[in-house]
Order: structure tokens, then C-alpha cells, then sequence
């Protein structure tokens, strides 16, 4: 008797952007249609990751950048176990970003870095989590994108503004993305 066995490849896919350009919205939608496909997913959400993994964190940049590694650690992990791992995080830093590409590929894990880039005029009408109201009250200072640094990505696999785009349109782009980098 032989068994059915299907071999999975896990992957990460970095969803990095300034707060509220639309990556948990992405991420979301697309773990729900690759989950509706059979495929085991995880989203990997900042927001709601920082609060378990970095709660000794603060927002220094060594602090921000420690929280990607911890978060980009576990998504390796999850991602060698044949989890597509969705990982939104607003993730500042090249070198933080990086340092996480460097640890999948020094494992063989996939990893395809999204850079969900819309522009902060559109990122702060959102202002989703109000953040971008703090900021201008001046009740927060270092605002990713306001008055804190972000570095956007030099060659992602894939740059997605979401200003006029629709979130089943963008959802599409990525499967096509996935599927030509054969993780689908």
C-alpha cells in the first residue's frame, strides 16, 4: 500500500510599507484565497506579533529592528515547515529586512519581499489605527514615513501601490507572483 504523500514548500512573503499603505489588508485577503485552496497559511501581523514576542521593545531603531528579526525568525521557521508565511510589518530598515532575506536563503527558504508603497498623502487619509492624528496633535513622535526614516526596499520582488487598485487586483498580482517563483 502505497501512501498519498504531497510535498509542500513554505515561504515568506515580507510585506513591508509605511503604516496603514494596506499590508495586513493584502495579507489578509490573500491567506484567505490561498486558504480556500488547501495551502496552510499564517499571517505574521506587527501589531499583533510586538505585543507577544518584543514587549520589552520600544520604537529606537535598534529596537525596531530586533522586533523584524524575532518576527522574520519565526516566520523562517514556519516557512521550513511548509507554512506560507505571510509576515506584515511595517519593517523601517533595509539592513533589518535584509538580515532576514539573508537567514531564509541561508536555509533554502523562499522569501519574496513586497513593498506595498503608497504614498503617505494616501497612507495618512487611511490613518487606519490613527497614528498619523497623533502625529500631527503631537501626541507621537517618529512616525514611519512622517518623521521617522523608512528606507524602501531597492529591488523587491514585487512594488504594489494600493491608492487606485482594488484588493482582489492586487490579491491576483501576488498569486501571479507566487506561482512564477513556483511556490504555487
Amino acid at each position: 500500500m502505497t501512501a498519498d504523500i504531497r510535498l509542500r514548500t513554505g515561504a515568506t512573503l515580507w510585506f513591508t510599507g509605511l503604516p496603514s499603505a494596506g499590508k495586513t489588508t493584502l495579507a489578509t485577503a490573500l491567506a484567505s484565497r490561498l486558504r480556500a485552496a488547501g495551502h496552510p497559511v499564517e499571517i505574521l501581523d506587527g501589531d499583533a506579533v510586538r505585543p507577544v514576542l518584543s514587549t520589552e521593545l520600544g520604537y529606537s531603531r535598534a529596537d525596531r529592528d530586533a522586533n523584524v528579526r524575532r518576527i522574520g525568525w519565526v516566520a523562517g521557521l514556519l516557512a521550513r515547515h511548509g507554512v506560507l508565511v505571510l509576515a506584515s510589518v511595517v519593517s523601517p530598515f533595509a539592513e533589518a529586512r535584509d538580515s532576514v532575506r539573508d537567514r531564509h536563503q541561508a536555509d533554502t527558504t523562499a522569501f519574496l519581499e513586497i513593498h506595498v508603497a503608497t504614498p503617505v498623502e494616501v497612507c495618512a487619509d487611511r490613518d487606519v489605527k490613527g497614528l498619523y492624528a497623533k502625529q500631527r496633535s503631537g501626541a507621537l513622535d517618529g512616525l514611519t514615513g512622517i518623521d521617522g526614516e523608512y528606507e524602501p526596499p531597492r529591488d523587491p520582488h514585487l512594488r504594489i501601490d494600493t491608492t487606485d487598485r482594488s484588493v482582489e487586483d492586487s490579491v491576483d498580482e501576488l498569486i501571479s507572483l507566487m506561482q512564477k517563483e513556483s511556490l504555487l
